[in-house]
């Protein structure tokens, strides 16, 4: 089985929208680190992804200058916190939200919402292998 998650820190958020009671985050590119079970190599991928947040409130972040470099922070589904990664895939219902860190800037996108969904575009393109030193 591959496992695949999204890094946070290196991927640039591009745009921040609001649209009725959705706040969407949108990564171009966000970089996923691929692992295949038994392996102790990994690859880097780049792929384009939305956060797609429903019954959201934008508490912290509209008005940060984008594009922008992560610089990590929390993606919230329920009881999980993904530190510093977001699972691929991702979507479901309950308590749901997102602190994430931009480089250069103190202020934070901060979203509650009740529900999260990873929405990915095209294929994600190959970069790298990566070797356990």
């Amino acid at each position: 089985m591959d496992l695949t998650s999204i890094e946070l820190p290196g991927s640039v958020i591009q745009r921040l929208r609001v649209e009725g009671d959705q706040v969407r985050i949108r990564f171009e590119p966000a970089y996923l680190i691929q692992t295949m079970t038994g392996s102790e190599e990994r690859t880097r991928w780049r792929q384009n992804i939305e956060l797609v947040f429903g019954g959201a409130e934008l508490l912290e972040g509209g008005d940060l200058n984008l594009p922008a470099t992560c610089a990590g922070g929390d993606v919230i589904l329920n009881v999980y916190t993904y530190r510093d990664m977001v699972p691929v895939p991702l979507e479901g219902r309950g308590r749901a939200g997102c602190l994430l860190r931009v480089e250069g800037d103190d202020q934070p996108i901060r979203v509650e919402a009740e529900s999260v969904q990873l929405e990915r575009e095209d294929l994600p393109k190959y970069i790298e292998h990566i070797r356990n030193r």
